[in-house]
């Protein structure tokens, strides 16, 4: 093992070699991660077809008209039968005897539209989502993004449905839409460019706390560690755990960095990928996104299967649930049981949206599955790069199940072994 002087005397760029390939991580699942991620069931599109709804300039459309919206929203019923679970948001009703029947959104779905609707025109969200957008192109090695991988994230980001002319268009010195060859299928495809580089937001959240807590300008090369929570019962076996010690004392490369000059398969690649992936996700108001989300940004990116290798080998960094019919990356420091830590108003915004849809659950007074939670203890904030063991017990009891083999999607993980309680590095 090199000491830290010659970390720090020897240039990251060199350090190309991998010193451990042969460990074996067994995966848990987190009911709280879980939790989190299920509770947000039917969210999305929810709102997509409230928005679409809203869409029309008598703000109600035929339900025949939406009927063909399944496919397009990735709806888990038809259109109907999301209408009728919901009546706390959709109202159905039929403006006169000759015409068909239509649905509006009720006045308490309308009341919290206007709200959401105020969030998204003021100054203060406006500046954070075009920041957090900027921050997402200069990810890339060319600052921009092909439209249709934007639209990916733009839940995630923040964005309003209509972001191009409802946003960018008041941001003409920041981004233009212009047409290039996709690099993957040679097709002329719009993409959305930032027109000149921010040196003042190419910083990392990582490298803004370690600058906050030492209180001076960070240098480059330092060895900052990421947060890493461990289930409580799990435990790295002794040469994964030196294994890893050893990898949090690398140099850390900002994502902002183009470092693919690195060896692919090198500890000192890994570890910034993992810096490319962390700060990916710290820029999502919820932290979290579809894993095929990712994986289709790593692939336009050039990173391969190098964000899935990521996922597997740092299970106390991300956690993927199986949860609501699709597989979702999620950064585990920013969650502290099932409760996200940072306060954003559009997440509050969200939080409101499904208080009203569980409402609907309630009023229909169908069966459904009880969630038992335990009861709840308050944890200290973990020191940055301290593995946190959480208590809770459910952990152990569901110890034996594999995170990758889950009720739902395995889209990005489909070539690994379905019953395997153990992954490869």
């Amino acid at each position: 093992m090199l000491s830290m002087a010659l970390w720090r005397r020897v240039p990251h760029r060199l350090l190309l070699i991998r010193s451990f390939v042969d460990a074996r991580i067994k995966w848990v699942r987190d009911p709280y991660l879980d939790i989190a991620v299920e509770r947000e069931k039917n969210l999305k599109e929810i709102l997509s077809l409230k928005n679409q709804i809203l869409s029309s300039p008598s703000k109600s459309l035929p339900l025949s008209s939406l009927s063909p919206l399944k496919s397009h929203f990735n709806l888990p019923t038809s259109t109907s039968k999301l209408f009728q679970n919901y009546p706390s948001i959709f109202s159905p009703f039929q403006p006169s005897p000759s015409l068909p029947l239509h649905v509006k959104l009720t006045p308490l779905a309308m009341t919290l539209h206007k709200e959401e609707l105020a969030i998204h025109n003021s100054p203060p969200h406006r500046n954070d989502v075009v920041n957090r957008l900027v921050k997402l192109l200069m990810l890339t090695k060319a600052v921009r993004l092909p439209l249709h991988i934007l639209d990916k994230f733009k839940f995630d980001l923040g964005l309003p449905t209509n972001y191009i002319t409802f946003l960018l268009s008041d941001y003409p010195d920041y981004f233009q839409i212009c047409e290039h060859k996709n690099p993957s299928d040679g097709k002329e495809t719009l993409f959305l460019e930032l027109i000149s580089w921010r040196n003042e937001l190419a910083i990392s959240e990582m490298e803004k706390r370690a600058s906050f807590s030492d209180g001076v300008k960070l240098k480059k090369g330092l060895p900052l560690r990421f947060s890493m929570k461990l289930p409580n019962g799990f435990d790295l076996e002794k040469k994964v755990k030196n294994w890893v010690d050893t990898w949090q004392d690398l140099p850390y490369i900002s994502p902002y960095e183009n470092s693919f000059h690195l060896g692919p398969n090198s500890d000192q690649a890994e570890k910034w990928t993992v810096a490319v992936l962390h700060e990916l996700l710290w820029l999502l108001v919820s932290k979290k996104t579809e894993g095929k989300n990712v994986f289709c940004l790593g692939e336009y990116l050039g990173f391969g299967n190098r964000f899935k290798k990521a996922l597997m080998h740092f299970p106390g960094i991300f956690y993927v649930s199986n949860k609501i019919r699709t597989q979702t990356v999620v950064l585990k420091e920013a969650y502290r049981k099932d409760f996200l830590m940072e306060k954003h108003p559009l997440m509050g915004m969200r939080f409101r949206y499904i208080h009203l849809m569980n409402k609907s659950e309630k009023f229909r007074k169908r069966d459904g599955v009880p969630v038992f939670r335990r009861k709840r203890k308050v944890m200290s904030n973990a020191d940055e790069g301290e593995v946190i063991k959480e208590d809770d017990k459910s952990v152990e009891e569901n110890k034996d199940l594999n995170l990758l083999s889950g009720s739902g999607s395995n889209d990005g993980f489909d070539d690994e072994p379905s019953k395997a309680q153990v992954m490869d590095i």
